[in-house]
Parts: structure tokens; C-alpha cells; sequence
């Protein structure tokens, strides 16, 4: 048996927390995903090693694999366990949805889109934060890749270059640059950088993460997330010519054979401009 399948059965046996049913499911789960762990090649793991990279590689091979979202919640919820057995719960996030695991129902048909307007941009005193929440709202990025972007090795004149050193995954993507506002934002963002990133010279990127946190939470901004959630959803609409069922759109069961085909193009587009690569992940965004 290898390490850590022993010590993670061990874990399991000296704690005894919830049902038999419970007990029996979680001890099957964590097994499964230390075989998963060595067959994606992390090898020498122990209960302790479990870090923030184990963990997005196994929803990665998961979705990858189309496990179902309700398999995938219960896996999460074990891999939780672990974490908080052997005091490490920081290196799993809090929600499912940082992952592109809804919490609840998949299909949710409600949005949770998030828009900016010059008001709340203006309660934000730091340019760089300023021009990161604008960057979010205009190509539909994370905070971290809003925050590490070089404007200027980024603009491709018609499309933005991430680098993989930016993007979640580590996975280099396009996105395409389609509108003058997007383009004024993109340039207004260039000029302030110069050829560096939206991180001042005198900061790290942990250090502009919290000054990020602290303008965002003093200007009353929260849910930025929903920025996205905005991105995806005005790109269903400019791809298709309706909006998406999170905004009031058809349901998918409505749909003729043709949009079915075309809502399932624009789709895997709009998961791969987001950074995601199955287009199962966009019912977070758009609904079904």
C-alpha cells in the first residue's frame, strides 16, 4: 500500500466523524484520490503534502473525465476533511465555484453578474487597482491575471495574450479585443504600466493583492467574481443573438436543433476565452 493511501486510511479510522454510511463514502473517496494523485504523477505524498496544485489537478482530471457535479461536491467535501484533519484547510478555497463547482444546483438559471460604473470605479483611489477592476470587467479576467498583467506584452492589437505565468492552471490563452471601449481601457492601462505589469515597482504581487483587497473593501465592492459572470454573459449575447437563461434567455430544452448546436459553439468560445476548458463549466455563467 502505498504512504499515503496507508496514513490517509489511518485518518480516516481515528476519526470517526459522521455516519457509517458517511465514514465508509469518505474513506472510498480519499483512497480514489490518492490512486488519482500517484497516477498523475505526484508520487511520495504523505496526509501533510496536500497543496492548493493536488487539488486543482484533481477536479482538472475529474471534469476532464465528466464526473458529475454532485460526484464532484461530495469529493470536495472529503478532500475539506482531509485538509482540516491535518491543518492544512487553507490550501483549499472556500468555495466550489473557485473551481468551477457551483455550491448548489448547476443549474441556477440566476445571475450573478456584476457591472462597474464610473461611480464605483471612482470610489477607488489606487490607479493600479482601478485599472485591474476596469481590465476584469472588459476581457472577463481573474483577479490575479487583472492584477499581473503586462498591458503592453499583452496587446495584440485585435486579441490579449495571457501569459501562462498569470492565468490560473498555468495555461496561456487569447482573448479577443472587439470593442473601442475595450481597446480605450486596454491603452489607458498600457500608459499607466509602461512595460511592466499593473504591479507598482515598489510592490509584490502579494503586496498589490492586499492593497487590492483594502480599496475594493473600502469602496464597498465585493462579488467581483460577478465581473465574469457580466463578461460571459454579454458574449452569449453578442455570439448568439439571444440572451442566456441566467439573464431571462430559453432554456436549453426550448431551443431548435440549430441554436442547440449554436449555443453549444458559442459555449466552449466563451470557456475558453474565461480560461476554462469544458463548456460544461459556462452553466456557472450563463445557466442551462
Amino acid at each position: 500500500m502505498k504512504n499515503l493511501n496507508y496514513q490517509l486510511k489511518q485518518l480516516c479510522q481515528n476519526n470517526r466523524d459522521g455516519s457509517y454510511s458517511t465514514q465508509h463514502n469518505r474513506e472510498r473517496i480519499l483512497t480514489l484520490a490518492a490512486d488519482q494523485l500517484h497516477a498523475l504523477g505526484y508520487r511520495g505524498l504523505d496526509a501533510r503534502s496536500l497543496k492548493p496544485k493536488h487539488v486543482e489537478a484533481l477536479v482538472k482530471h475529474w471534469q476532464v473525465g465528466d464526473i458529475s457535479i454532485g460526484t464532484q461536491k461530495n469529493r470536495m467535501s472529503a478532500l475539506r476533511w482531509w485538509a482540516q484533519k491535518v491543518d492544512r484547510q487553507n490550501v483549499i478555497a472556500r468555495s466550489n465555484d473557485f473551481y468551477g463547482i457551483p455550491e448548489r444546483s448547476f443549474v441556477t438559471n440566476v445571475s450573478k453578474a456584476k457591472d462597474l460604473n464610473s461611480e464605483a470605479l471612482g470610489r477607488i483611489k489606487d490607479d493600479y487597482v482601478r485599472l485591474s477592476l476596469m481590465l476584469q470587467q472588459a476581457f472577463g479576467l481573474r483577479r490575479e491575471e487583472a492584477i499581473k498583467i503586462q498591458p503592453h506584452y499583452a496587446d495584440r492589437g485585435d486579441h490579449l495574450l495571457l501569459k501562462d505565468s498569470w492565468t490560473k492552471g498555468g495555461k496561456a490563452r487569447s482573448i479577443p479585443i472587439r470593442t473601442d471601449s475595450q481597446r480605450k481601457i486596454l491603452n489607458r492601462a498600457s500608459r499607466l504600466a509602461g512595460g511592466g505589469s499593473l504591479i507598482p515597482p515598489a510592490r509584490n504581487y502579494v503586496q498589490q493583492l492586499r492593497v487590492y483587497e483594502r480599496h475594493t473593501s473600502n469602496a464597498g465592492l465585493s462579488k467581483l467574481h460577478g465581473l465574469r459572470h457580466a463578461y460571459a454573459q454579454n458574449r452569449y449575447v453578442e455570439l448568439t443573438g439571444w440572451q442566456c437563461p441566467a439573464t431571462g434567455g430559453p432554456v436549453l430544452k426550448t431551443l431548435t436543433h440549430e441554436q442547440k448546436i449554436s449555443d453549444r459553439q458559442v459555449r466552449l468560445t466563451i470557456s475558453k476565452e474565461l480560461g476554462h476548458e469544458r463548456e460544461q463549466i459556462t452553466t456557472v455563467y450563463l445557466g442551462r
